[in-house]
């Protein structure tokens, strides 16, 4: 037996962050981050398509990017080590969903309620597109909402900058697996690894991602959240693009970005719930007449290489689950955030580390994320979902 004042399950983005915060918060007990892939090949952080945006069509999710960005902006700076900076390559290129004109109605209502939050979103023309992408087919589409501010960033790289500090902090990071959670009287008591070591800890706190509700649900706290696959493809095309492109929003759900010269595409398959990592060369068949159509330099590419990750993906309403389980005293969950994680671990990090450190949450108001809103029927239904 072992023991810890803090477990964090999984040493990702999201756990990382935490561990992180826990500590920039004056939480001095001891902080064990266990995290069962050393190389992070297959977490979820390092799979990620790397997205950052603002445009949500829920306040609780606008406030939390909106709260990243500053974060991000200056991270290089803030999040440095012995004079090292912490390069994340953060490209505000823009976000730019495209729409036709059955769908700009709700663009507008989405741009109302992101300006009043401070978001500097706007509703473009179709000739405001061609100024972005000249080489964009628009006779098909209405306009687009953009935002300059947004873009994309390298997830790995802010993983390992959260975990260098948190480590440089005192947070000690362990190479195993977590088998279950333990429990008693309604209590947190700890955790047991695969091999049969078991740390006893009053505070868990599941970032395990695409792995969390699984453990979850076996100590008898079901979440509504599954993993599924996502693919990315990286293809070069024949004759190149003017411009460096936003990270686009097809009105099909496909997406598109540059990843230096070549560019990543990717889509919400529709599978069936698992872990999954096979990646398909095939699956691109469904991708390339959108591209090609929405992008004529795309009709001529080479599929060069691609991905698959995971999404931990909330079947009830897309949207992350924060906080204490009301079920569990010392229970903490930062799951369920449906491909938004990377987006909002700044947020969520802190969050978490004020709601245990304080008691209550004082930069962001989490509370719509909490546990509870599934029984007591509060949904956060987010429109803008990816």
């Amino acid at each position: 037996m072992k023991k810890a004042d803090i477990v964090i399950v999984g040493g990702g983005v999201m756990g990382s962050s935490t561990a992180y915060s826990l500590r920039k918060n004056g939480f001095e007990g001891s902080i064990v981050v266990v995290e069962k892939d050393p190389t992070y090949e297959y977490s979820s952080t390092a799979r990620s398509a790397g997205g950052f945006r603002q445009l949500y069509s829920t306040s609780i999710n606008i406030q939390l990017s909106r709260f990243s960005l500053e974060v991000y902006k200056n991270f290089a700076d803030e999040m440095a080590v012995d004079g090292e900076k912490a390069e994340i390559d953060f490209k505000q290129r823009g976000y730019l969903f495209l729409a036709t004109e059955r769908m700009l109605p709700a663009f507008a209502k989405q741009l109302m309620l992101q300006n009043s939050l401070g978001v500097p979103s706007e509703i473009l023309s179709t000739s405001d597109l061609l100024n972005i992408i000249p080489e964009l087919e628009t006779s098909d589409l209405g306009g687009g909402l953009f935002c300059k501010e947004d873009g994309y960033l390298d997830p790995y790289s802010v993983m390992q900058a959260y975990r260098k500090n948190a480590q440089g902090l005192g947070v000690e990071y362990i190479t195993a697996e977590v088998s279950s959670l333990t429990t008693e009287g309604g209590r947190m008591t700890g955790v047991q690894l695969v091999d049969g070591t078991r740390y006893s800890a009053p505070i868990v706190i599941n970032c395990a991602g695409a792995w969390g509700a699984q453990l979850s649900e076996a100590a008898g706290l079901p979440l509504p959240v599954v993993p599924l696959k996502r693919q990315m493809y990286v293809f070069d095309s024949t004759k190149k693009l003017e411009k460096m492109l936003p990270l686009t929003i097809d009105p099909t759900g496909v997406y598109f970005r540059h990843e230096g010269d070549k560019v990543v595409a990717g889509f919400s398959e529709d599978v069936k719930p698992g872990i999954d990592f096979n990646w398909k060369r095939s699956s691109f068949d469904h991708l390339w007449p959108i591209l090609a159509h929405r992008v004529p330099n795309f009709e001529s590419l080479k599929l060069e290489s691609g991905w698959a990750g995971m999404y931990d993906h909330n079947t009830a309403d897309q949207n992350a689950i924060i906080g204490e389980h009301p079920s569990m005293k010392g229970y903490f969950v930062a799951l369920g955030f449906s491909g938004h994680g990377m987006q909002q671990a700044p947020g969520v990090g802190l969050g978490l580390a004020e709601l245990i450190c304080k008691g209550k949450y004082e930069t962001l108001n989490l509370t719509p994320l909490r546990v509870e809103r599934f029984v007591e029927k509060d949904l956060v239904l987010e429109d803008a979902i990816v």
